[in-house]
């Protein structure tokens, strides 16, 4: 059995140069026991790796992570959450105004499916640059509705007859229309599939409206030439 039984009991406290992220701490201790040898144990709280956050980040991140607000849970409270969340008026009103300049543009963004596309612009072209008699569409329309207040006859009688006439040019007008359109559409983009029927529809009911009401507005004038 060797000598003296030795009991010591050191503390170290931290070096000024140790790294601030770590805190190292040895403790050496002798156990009284028949060996008397020292046992030395070392134990090491390591490093955050990496920097403190500020506070204003910190407390960015607290409300970043904050839980969900509580869903409606009556149609009253739906209600008043739908109200708080819709943009105001002028908002809505200066969206809509920006939405139908857009549309008169022929931004296809914005514009209806049966408007996009290059091949419905190129039709637009088309209508665009002629005068076509199915634009009297809506003043015929309002003449038989006058002729059907006047209680006169004769009156009925003529413009019946004239009603008929201009129904039966405008039939024609919009056949051979909607067959030039459709024959100009294929040759121009002979990669597209394009329909005679919608396509000749589509003609016919631009040129029906009257040339300030179209939307999109006309690109074209009078008397231009569309490739």
């Amino acid at each position: 059995m060797r000598g003296r039984i030795l009991g010591t009991v050191r503390f170290l406290r931290r070096s000024d140069k140790a790294d601030p992220g770590s805190d190292t701490t040895t403790v050496t201790d002798g156990d009284a026991g028949d060996d008397g040898e020292r046992r030395s144990r070392t134990h090491t709280t390591p490093g955050k790796g990496r920097a403190t956050p500020k506070r204003r980040e910190a407390e960015a991140g607290g409300r970043r992570r904050g839980p969900a607000p509580p869903p409606p849970r009556t149609q009253r409270e739906a209600s008043k959450l739908a109200r708080q969340n819709r943009p105001s008026k002028d908002a809505r009103r200066e969206a809509s105004a920006d939405r139908r300049r857009r549309m008169d543009a022929g931004d296809d963004r914005v514009l209806l499916p049966r408007d996009r596309g290059p091949v419905r612009a190129y039709v637009r072209d088309i209508v665009d640059s002629r005068p076509h008699v199915i634009g009297l569409f809506l003043p015929l329309a309002a003449l038989v509705v006058i002729a059907a207040l006047v209680q006169v006859p004769a009156v009925q009688t003529y413009i019946t007859l004239f009603t008929f006439l201009m129904l039966a040019v405008m039939i024609i007008e919009g056949t051979l229309l909607g067959y030039q359109v459709t024959r100009r559409a294929r040759a121009k983009f002979p990669d597209e599939s394009i329909s005679p029927i919608a396509t000749g529809w589509y003609s016919f009911s631009r040129a029906t409206q009257p040339r300030r009401m179209r939307v999109p507005k006309p690109k074209v004038d009078r008397g231009a030439t569309v490739a």
